[in-house]
């Protein structure tokens, strides 16, 4: 291709050659003599061009090859005085080629660095991002107590030995330290709640409650001394802390001992004190910053308190939060709720009730409950069901055959078409927009309400018109109960939808076993009014012959592990109701205060996690990506069949123990 436009370049003189030599020949028609003289000038001159046509050619391969010379000589020159450190090495072995001077002085070396690797002189320094295509380290290299960032480039040796790296070594050390100065400057706001302050000083004497209180505060200064920030309180059981973000580090590695340091005052009633924390860093203004930290106050206080959350740009960080939720509502806030939750569902044109995916009793009871509320309010409601993943078809079952739930139930799909400007949503049972059984229809929504009793995780349901979200209930439905209490009468509740609503109960509360508290029975005699009958809740959990001979090879497969948990990893498809009845027994079994089940689903596994309390479950499932509460959790691990899922949960089981003992 190359010679062709070579060729295209060149003087089209041969055409014209042709032409002349062509008259000469016709000139010797006329006169021989002439036409002898023509073509010997023509020859002459075809002489002389070709002579000239190939002096030009020599004159420019040999400026061609002066300028070649001049350009490898003033690339030598470059590469041995370069004004930035050189090193090249072999990628593939880490061995030394070659230095300039200046990088043996950065490097401490007099003589030039051959047969020996690049790791011998920076330990820390890895080639891989040189093999990744990247022309700049993503970390920058410490090396004589000097910081660089190193650039670089990949070669392919010419005689086949391997990929030859180039690498540059920019100094910016003092960038680097204004840099990590302004980010260890930058500013952290932290809020201290006193979050059992009520249960705390309750019917205590002012003189006792002073000394607990200024107690707490001893102890509060101590453990912020060291930052030397700014300390105040701002209201009775609320603190303002502010400093600098090089502290934060100190208080992450002690786990904010001020946690358990404060556990230790306690009251004559031998309650003690507990401490919740939210810390915002990160922030573009000291506002946001107030924002973060009230995000990370209201996040702890959702997951039961009593631990430190801190929040960033991106997500929140948990520590803490062991110890058992205590009850902690009040009739006050139920009465207000159910006002708010009853004008949101009359000034709406639909109610749609959604739960989690593969819903359980506990949220068909709770969603039968709402729809009971919009019922009295004279709007129409639907439940948002996949009937392929129902766990509580029996409640689904007993419900359709009343004429008020004829055409209740609908798809995801169909309830997309259903929804409109004015619709609400009420979302049961969970407060994690990736678990709902339709993402899309949360996202449609423009109204949302949200009631739920798991403990929150990193992601949760944002900017809801209402928010119910108690952790320290037994059940989602315990909480619609206490709502149906302040806007419907007993008479107005069918005796299918109580019954739904104490079996949600039954469930989450292990047969009132479990976190449960005096409101429990409350909301329990309220439903036995409305007419719902505790032995055909109990038909609700009876299994076929085939699903409890499941359950006890569930039992048998059972392992020991850390001598008070067991595990167990089937490979049969048991389903998730008998997986989680099969973790409830095990705890029936002496020694045992945790039971870890799981099954295989869709070509993963699924965890059913039960605790008799010591054992907080929950965090637990939050490292396998799951939820719920210390006592009763679950999770999906979609890539891992139950033998690999089992080795994952082990790790996150001893992850959770160490941490308890740090």
């Amino acid at each position: 291709m190359n010679k062709k436009i070579a060729r295209l370049l060149e003087p089209g003189l041969r055409m014209y050659f042709f032409f002349l030599l062509a008259f000469a020949v016709a000139s010797a028609f006329f006169n021989y003599y002439l036409a002898a003289v023509e073509v010997l000038l023509v020859v002459l001159l075809y002489a002389y061009f070709r002579a000239n046509n190939a002096s030009r050619r020599k004159q420019i391969l040999k400026y061609i090859d002066a300028m070649a010379t001049d350009v490898d000589a003033a690339t030598k020159d470059t590469v041995l005085n370069a004004p930035l450190p050189m090193l090249i090495f072999r990628a593939d072995t880490d061995e030394v080629i070659w230095s300039n001077d200046r990088f043996l002085q950065i490097s401490g070396e007099r003589e030039h660095l051959f047969d020996t690797k690049i790791t011998n002189i920076v330990p820390d320094f890895s080639a891989r991002w040189l093999i990744e295509g990247k022309s700049r380290a993503p970390e920058l290299v410490s090396l004589g107590g000097r910081r660089y960032m190193v650039f670089g480039h990949m070669s392919r040796d010419g005689g086949a030995r391997g990929l030859i790296a180039t690498t540059y070594w920019q100094d910016i050390t003092d960038y680097a330290g204004i840099k990590d100065e302004y980010e260890a400057s930058r500013p952290v706001a932290a809020i201290l709640l006193m979050d059992n302050y009520e249960e705390l000083f309750g019917g205590v004497p002012d003189n006792v409650k002073s000394q607990m209180l200024s107690d707490v505060d001893r102890r509060i200064v101590e453990w912020a001394a060291p930052a030397r920030g700014l300390l105040s309180r701002y209201d009775r059981d609320r603190y303002l802390f502010l400093f600098e973000e090089r502290y934060l580090s100190g208080f992450k590695e002690n786990k904010f001992s001020v946690l358990e340091a404060v556990r230790e005052v306690i009251n004559p009633s031998n309650i003690a004190a507990t401490l919740s924390i939210g810390i915002g860093r990160e922030a573009d203004s000291f506002e946001d910053l107030f924002k973060f930290a009230a995000l990370s106050i209201d996040m702890a206080l959702s997951r039961g308190g009593d631990q430190a959350v801190l929040r960033n740009r991106v997500n929140f960080e948990f520590y803490g939060g062991r110890a058992k939720e205590l009850e902690r509502r009040t009739k006050v806030k139920a009465r207000v709720m159910a006002s708010a939750l009853g004008d949101l569902v009359g000034d709406a044109s639909r109610v749609l009730v959604m739960g989690h995916k593969s819903p359980d009793a506990d949220c068909i009871g709770a969603a039968a409950g709402v729809c009971a509320i919009a019922r009295k309010r004279g709007r129409k409601a639907n439940i948002v069901l996949d009937a392929a993943t129902n766990l509580a078809d029996r409640q689904t079952e007993r419900l359709r055959a009343m004429p008020e739930y004829a055409d209740v139930f609908v798809t995801p799909q169909d309830a997309l078409v259903l929804a409109d400007a004015r619709t609400l949503l009420v979302v049961v049972d969970t407060n994690r927009p990736e678990t709902v059984e339709s993402q899309d229809l949360l996202l449609a929504c423009n109204r949302v309400a949200v009631i739920d009793h798991h403990r929150r995780a990193n992601t949760y349901i944002t900017d809801a018109a209402l928010n119910l979200h108690e952790v320290y209930v037994s059940s989602t439905s315990e909480l619609v109960t206490e709502l149906l209490q302040y806007l419907l009468e007993p008479a107005d509740l069918r005796i299918a939808e109580a019954e739904a609503l104490l079996a949600g109960i039954v469930l989450d509360s292990k047969n009132f076993t479990m976190r449960t508290g005096s409101r429990t029975f409350e909301a329990a005699a309220f439903l036995r009014r409305a007419g719902a009958d505790t032995a055909d809740v109990k038909k609700f959990f009876q299994n076929d012959f085939a699903g409890t001979m499941a359950r006890y090879s569930v039992i048998r497969s059972a392992q020991l592990y850390r001598g008070n948990l067991a595990i167990a990893a089937v490979k049969e498809d048991v389903g998730r109701i008998v997986a989680g009845q099969a973790a409830d027994e095990l705890l029936t079994i002496a020694g045992l205060e945790a039971a870890f089940v799981l099954v295989p689903e869709g070509g993963g596994s699924v965890l059913s996690a039960r605790s008799l309390g010591d054992v907080n479950v929950q965090a637990i499932a939050e490292r396998l990506g799951g939820g719920g509460n210390g006592t009763n959790a679950g999770a999906q691990l979609p890539d891992l069949v139950p033998d690999a899922a089992a080795q994952k949960l082990a790790n996150a089981i001893d992850a959770y123990y160490k941490e308890e003992r740090s």
